[in-house]
């Protein structure tokens, strides 16, 4: 297939042909340029070589259909390969391939995940980061227990050793030879590394729960307390991404999220950090839907989580203030099992006043509002804050309106004012009916 330099120059340039161009990458695609591509990537000549075909495959797969074309030409076999076993900044150009299929195509992020691509990821990704858990509480260990540490230190060392003299023979590429990368490539590849997880969670029972069983959350954790910009953002959406499929999934959320699990204690304290310390809504937005989307693992009464929630209602940006009301209003909905005690935190953290302003705001941030409002009213009807705050007076002023765009909320208006009718002094009881 020629020398090295002219494959080289044929992939960047392929990789040229192809960006932002539909009709080249059909054309290569006709022409079977995948497999080729593929292994140039795969046979490592030269780290150059492979970055050019990763560049130029990412350029080719910018949809679905050819992205499925490099999975069905066993692509992501030689793809997790690569990025297993590789110099820096190859890793980099093939963790931003599999980002960018795994956005694309939910067939190649089930086979990225059937090849355990998430591994090296977030072994990549946790590099230089201590991940140990401080214990207070020291274990008392057995003498027999002792021996048996022993021996697995000493065949741990033995494998180290012989691990170590196979690289030296030109196998795999070590630790050490990323350790002398410059902090800016290291950066690099953690940021790849992030986005490629965000993408493989995003939707992904599977991948998501891949990365809770490694210790990818705490990694995640940790890089959100510690870096800025875009790695601290990218594990944010990750943790994002986690979170949602988790809400819908009783045994991700149980395995995963139990508030007395390490990982998820660490994850928390971040998320709160972020939403309570942080200006930018880029990070607070997603922060505040993390929580939202785990709000049936919290206990009733968990005012940790409940202020830094109500403080958003009021806030000036109208995304995090609207990002807030459907956090809290998933707390207070009767889905929760906690309802009651959260819709009573809410009103005691004095979320009542700014619920109302935000009721004044965009179309978007007046339905989640109204929601919340709703919740708050089944929940708490007799609540002084709901009558001082004319709550009864809101919802039947804005109940036609918002019905006629969302007639499936027609029973939870309905339940909503009855309520407050019931609990509320001097509301006469034979309101106006909401039928239209």
């Amino acid at each position: 297939m020629g020398q090295v330099k002219d494959r080289v120059d044929a992939a960047n340039q392929l990789a040229s042909l192809a960006r932002d161009n539909d009709r080249n990458k059909k054309m290569i695609v006709e022409e079977g340029g995948i497999l080729p591509l593929l292994k140039l990537l795969k046979e490592g000549a030269s780290a150059e070589a492979q970055i050019a075909a990763a560049t130029a495959l990412s350029n080719i797969a910018s949809d679905r259909e050819r992205v499925r074309l490099i999975v069905d030409a066993l692509g992501i076999s030689m793809i997790v390969g690569v990025l297993g076993d590789s110099q820096t900044k190859v890793q980099i150009s093939v963790a931003n391939l599999v980002a960018r299929m795994a956005a694309l195509d939910d067939y190649a992020q089930d086979e990225f995940m059937r090849l355990n691509v998430t591994r090296p990821l977030v072994s990549l990704l946790s590099s230089h980061l201590d991940l140990e858990i401080a214990s207070n509480n020291p274990v008392k260990t057995s003498i027999p227990s002792l021996i048996e540490m022993n021996k697995k230190l000493a065949y741990k060392n033995i494998k180290a050793n012989y691990n170590s003299d196979s690289s030296s023979h030109g196998g795999s590429h070590s630790n050490k030879e990323r350790e002398m990368e410059t902090p800016e490539m290291q950066l690099k590849l953690k940021v790849s590394c992030a986005e490629a997880l965000w993408k493989l969670s995003r939707g992904s029972v599977s991948n998501s729960r891949k990365i809770t069983e490694t210790k990818g959350l705490l990694c995640l954790a940790k890089i959100v307390e510690r870096e800025k910009g875009e790695l601290q953002f990218n594990c944010l959406m990750t943790i994002m991404e986690i979170t949602a499929v988790a809400e819908s999934n009783a045994d991700l959320r149980r395995a995963a999220f139990k508030t007395n699990l390490p990982a998820a204690k660490a994850v928390l304290d971040q998320l709160l950090r972020v939403i309570q310390e942080e200006s930018d809504p880029q990070l607070q937005i997603p922060a505040i839907r993390s929580i939202g989307c785990l709000a049936r693992t919290f206990p009733a009464r968990e005012t940790r989580i409940m202020g830094p929630l109500v403080s958003h209602l009021g806030n000036r940006n109208v995304e995090v203030a609207t990002e807030a009301a459907i956090a809290l209003g998933k707390f207070a909905s009767p889905e929760n099992f906690n309802c009651s005690e959260h819709s009573k935190a809410i009103i005691e953290f004095d979320g009542v006043p700014p619920l109302m302003k935000l009721l004044r705001s965009g179309d978007q941030s007046q339905l989640q509002g109204l929601v919340l409002l709703c919740y708050l009213a089944l929940n708490a009807g007799n609540s002084k804050a709901l009558e001082q705050a004319r709550a009864l007076n809101a919802l039947e002023g804005t109940a036609r309106s918002v019905l006629a765009q969302h007639p499936e909320l027609k029973d939870l208006f309905a339940k909503a004012i009855h309520h407050l009718t019931l609990y509320q002094a001097g509301a006469p009881l034979n309101r106006q009916s909401l039928a239209p």
